[in-house]
């Protein structure tokens, strides 16, 4: 199906190119969201009527998404989940709890912003790319830990995958003494 767009898509073109794309993808995306028209003559003269009006709305949302990018620039955003000894989440980090994490500090972006292809499930530092606009994209820190104290460690560089890191025990100087004790008499319990 031939498309004209009505505004910058991604790795499809930019505002008042005609394209080609699979009809699904114009029904189902392109079309209900007003990002495209069916080409044809009748639209033709309707795209080129609305033309400034589309590019001054265009150029206003790039300047609202520059103006979040600047806020949200060199930005860390602290996680505190649940996880195991080696970092391993209980749960997961999804592009839902980083949409949430903004909220609460002032932000309002959208779930389909977010560009995490898979959740995050270990403890760390994670680089999330966020898509504020089609020509704007911002890089931000989530800092993923199980406390807000070791999220400031992580911050410093530490690794907290250990139980040294976790709990300041030494794993390699354990003995098998250090857990329990082997002269001690157990009594069977008689029923």
């Amino acid at each position: 199906m031939q498309v004209i767009l009505l505004e910058r898509v991604a790795k499809l073109g930019q505002m008042g190119e005609t394209v080609k794309v699979r009809d699904g993808f114009a029904r189902n995306y392109l079309l209900p969201l007003g990002k495209a028209l069916r080409a044809n003559e009748a639209n033709k003269k309707r795209f080129e009527a609305e033309r400034a009006t589309l590019e001054a709305r265009n150029l206003e949302r790039k300047s609202e998404a520059q103006t979040v990018a600047e806020q949200l620039d060199g930005k860390s955003f602290i996680v505190v989940r649940s996880a195991g000894e080696t970092g391993q989440l209980y749960g997961s980090v999804a592009a839902r709890d980083i949409v949430e994490t903004l909220a609460a500090e002032g932000f309002n972006i959208g779930r389909n912003q977010v560009d995490l292809n898979n959740p995050i499930k270990t403890i760390g530092l994670h680089d999330v790319v966020l898509h504020l606009h089609a020509e704007v994209e911002i890089k931000i820190q989530m800092n993923v830990a199980r406390s807000a104290e070791e999220a400031d460690r992580q911050l410093k560089g530490e690794s907290l995958t250990s139980a040294d890191a976790i709990y300041g025990v030494d794993e390699d100087a354990l003995k098998p003494e250090d857990f329990f004790n082997p002269e001690a008499e157990y009594e069977a319990e008689e029923e």
